[in-house]
């Protein structure tokens, strides 16, 4: 068959026109990989034979009121594996396992580390010892993808005496990172876990830096540096804090082990906390990185519970402390004047359906509101309890604060026990399990009444100054003061001068420094089944108060005993203060 000339032409266009359309989508094709994509492609092929290492960053150091360090970086180590799966990681866990300890709850962990962060390095130990690290380091051929590297390890200089406030540092936890608040934190990460360290986490957090290795097929690590620019991790400035290094120490010394309770110590003027402290303590280096559980639960299960925060949600009958509080009443509503003496002396009791005792079985006799707080007369307040009425005593206390939380910059502060309303009696015991007797418990600050002792320290911030309770805040932010007393510069003045008489020649006098005035009051609280709780709360000096002080002993038999170790906190503080001068938070 012939083929017409012009048809093999044409069809010779047509090939040369397949072919040269062929061509050139190669040559676009190639210029597109070449030139238009070379960057992602060297980017695929640099993120193949490289790995991204996260370089922790240290916390902000964070200092007392002059500077001294409370908690600090020291160095430390990490150990962690770079994998491609799942399957991968888990063989080198069980390599892992043959050299050092590491249960199958650990690995899972590290496993649920993986899963969040699956192009980091899943970290196995964030606080690796040295002889685990030199372990590891003898046999790293034969375990692909380890890295070990230095990393800041957050260390407290006074662990036991600082665990009330504090705080501590872990890892975060899976609960924290599904928190808005842990947005962009990664697994395996440290944040703080309590106290300070977690109040202040956005403040204290560092940024993150990272460094490169260089990998092979197999995920072995075979150039450890110098393969891409190293962005180092960044800190940010130290976060001061109104505590005192040597006031703390000081407490913690007193307490040792044989007392248990709590103190609270703050500037009268500012709320600026002096001191927090909760006896028995611990050191909370124990906790720093991966948190052993059985160390957590021999402190958990220790007598007397050492985890337990006696300071900010311990809830105690204030006893006499809560006086003031009733007298306080009295006076504004025109009841009583400070010279006021009560229907009937106190013969050692009062009878009222039944006989409520005084403290002082002999009885104080006939004596005025300034001598029933020097001496802490039960029967005094007992009659001023019913003068002032159920129902006013009650709405008088939510007014001055005793059924809220302060507001202190901790996390975790409980919050007071204080009946709102007569219609709480009602809801707890019933409208008829109950009678108005409960008016002569209240009024002495026991019965349906349980106090923190930061909040018992800020109501004494008002007694100590113009009548404005002032926030509590352990760092320093500008000031928050409320006006919670109503009373006249006369009536005040009066409080204060039977307060300085507690001390002076009243239940405290035995407390007593030489070369300070002192005010405030003691308590005993009841505890049944154990022995009485011991109260003290007041401020030193009397005449111009720098410094208030509320503290519970846990079975401390008589508020007596609370006040001589309070006093000398006051005098541990006052002199220290005058030996080193005015502080910048003054």
């Amino acid at each position: 068959m012939a083929y017409h000339p012009n048809l093999l032409l044409r069809r010779a266009r047509l090939v040369r026109a397949v072919l040269g359309a062929a061509f050139g989508a190669l040559l676009l094709a190639f210029f597109r990989a070449q030139v238009l994509q070379n960057a992602d492609f060297v980017e695929r092929a640099e993120n193949n034979r490289l790995r991204e290492v996260p370089l922790p960053a240290a916390r902000a150091v964070i200092t007392d009121r002059h500077g001294e360090v409370l908690a600090e970086n020291l160095p430390g180590y990490t150990v962690s594996v770079l994998t491609p799966s799942v399957d991968s990681l888990r063989a080198a866990l069980a390599t892992l396992a043959r050299v050092v300890s590491l249960d199958s709850a650990q690995r899972e962990g590290v496993v649920r580390r993986f899963r969040r962060s699956p192009t980091r390095p899943a970290v196995v130990f964030n606080d690796a010892s040295f002889a685990v690290v030199s372990a590891l380091e003898e046999r790293r051929a034969g375990i692909p993808g380890l890295i070990i590297q230095s990393a800041p390890k957050r260390h407290y200089p006074d662990g036991p005496a600082l665990a009330a406030v504090m705080g501590y540092t872990g890892e975060i936890s899976e609960q924290q990172l599904l928190q808005p608040r842990y947005e962009g934190y990664k697994a395996g990460q440290q944040v703080g876990r309590t106290g300070l360290e977690l109040e202040y986490e956005e403040r204290l957090r560092g940024r993150e830096g990272r460094r490169f290795v260089e990998v092979d097929a197999r995920n072995r690590v075979v150039r450890d540096g110098g393969v891409r620019d190293v962005e180092l991790p960044s800190s940010q400035e130290p976060l001061r804090t109104n505590l005192d290094l040597d006031l703390q120490r000081f407490i913690h010394a007193y307490f040792a082990d044989s007392l248990r309770g709590a103190v609270v110590a703050m500037d009268p003027a500012t709320g600026g906390v002096l001191a927090l402290y909760s006896a028995p303590t611990y050191d909370i280096n124990r906790f720093i990185g991966r948190r052993p559980a059985a160390e957590y639960d021999s402190l958990s299960k220790a007598p007397f519970d050492p985890l337990f925060n006696r300071a900010l949600r311990g809830n105690y009958a204030p006893a006499s402390t809560w006086k003031l509080a009733t007298a306080v009443l009295g006076l504004e509503m025109g009841l009583v004047t400070m010279d006021t003496r009560m229907a009937q002396p106190c013969t050692g009791g009062y009878y009222y359906g039944r006989v409520f005792r005084c403290w002082e079985r002999k009885g104080h006799g006939n004596v005025t509101l300034a001598e029933a707080i020097a001496k802490s007369c039960d029967v005094y307040f007992y009659q001023l309890g019913l003068k002032i009425g159920l129902a006013n005593l009650l709405a008088g206390g939510v007014r001055l604060g005793f059924n809220r939380r302060t507001g202190i910059d901790l996390p975790g502060e409980g919050r007071p026990i204080w009946p709102e309303a007569i219609a709480y009696f009602d809801r707890r015991y019933g409208p008829r399990g109950w009678n108005r007797s409960v008016v002569l418990s209240l009024a002495i600050g026991q019965a349906n009444n349980a106090q923190t002792p930061v909040n018992m320290a800020r109501f004494y911030t008002a007694l100590a100054t113009d009548g404005s309770a002032a926030t509590p805040q352990v760092v320093a932010r500008p000031v928050e003061r409320t006006r919670i007393l109503n009373l006249t510069p006369d009536q005040l003045a009066g409080v204060q001068g039977a307060l300085a008489d507690v001390v002076s020649r009243g239940t405290a006098a035995g407390a007593q420094v030489r070369g300070l005035t002192i005010a405030g009051k003691t308590g005993t609280a009841q505890n049944p089944p154990f022995k009485d709780n011991a109260w003290f709360v007041g401020y030193a000096p009397a005449d111009a108060p720098r410094i208030v002080v509320a503290i519970i002993i846990e079975e401390g038999l008589h508020g007596s005993t609370a006040a001589r170790v309070a006093t000398r906190i006051m005098e541990r503080y006052l002199k220290a203060r005058l030996t080193m001068g005015s502080t910048p938070t003054d």
